[in-house]
């Protein structure tokens, strides 16, 4: 991780697990957990209005319920957070032969899609999630390495007026 990361805040699950483990044994870099990802957003504002240089993680279904964090704190400040959004459900999605495009050139993702129970719809809505509210991004797939992705990350976003955010559609280990 970077040395310009001061705080690493947000909600650990499966994926970003290893991630948070290595905060804690971190000797500078502070872990800053949440109950729920939409204070991430707020915290993470916070922290970076203060001088600080945090960082935010979380699983892309918190991503969607932490919408107007984003929006109206984050977004309306500038605050250049990068944000790392965890891919739960990609790989059933890959799975399923889907892509996290599937049916959005159509002007909508179809319903048979969102209620199909061999998918998770969180994987289907993320990228267009993050389009919606302006926030550029960048995907890591299987065949990319999380740490250049993750250090490439922090250094967009520091030379931009904006959150920037991951998608991690892969494991950490």
């Amino acid at each position: 991780m970077r040395s310009d990361v001061t705080h690493v805040v947000g909600l650990p699950d499966n994926t970003s697990g290893p991630l948070f483990d290595e905060v804690v044994r971190h000797s500078t870099i502070r872990l800053v957990p949440v109950t729920r990802e939409g204070e991430a957003f707020a915290i993470a504002s916070g922290l970076w209005l203060g001088g600080a240089s945090p960082l935010v993680v979380v699983q892309n279904t918190g991503l969607l319920e932490s919408g107007d964090g984003l929006r109206g704190t984050a977004l309306r400040m500038g605050a250049p957070i990068p944000v790392i959004v965890t891919g739960r459900g990609y790989a059933t999605m890959t799975r399923a032969g889907i892509t996290p495009d599937a049916g959005r050139a159509r002007g909508g993702l179809p319903l048979d899609l969102l209620t199909r129970p061999d998918v998770d719809s969180a994987a289907l809505l993320t990228q267009a999630t993050l389009e919606a509210w302006c926030v550029p991004y960048t995907v890591c797939g299987s065949e990319d390495d999380p740490v250049e992705a993750i250090e490439s990350l922090v250094a967009r976003t520091s030379e931009g007026e904006r959150p920037m955010a991951l998608v991690l559609a892969r494991a950490l280990t």
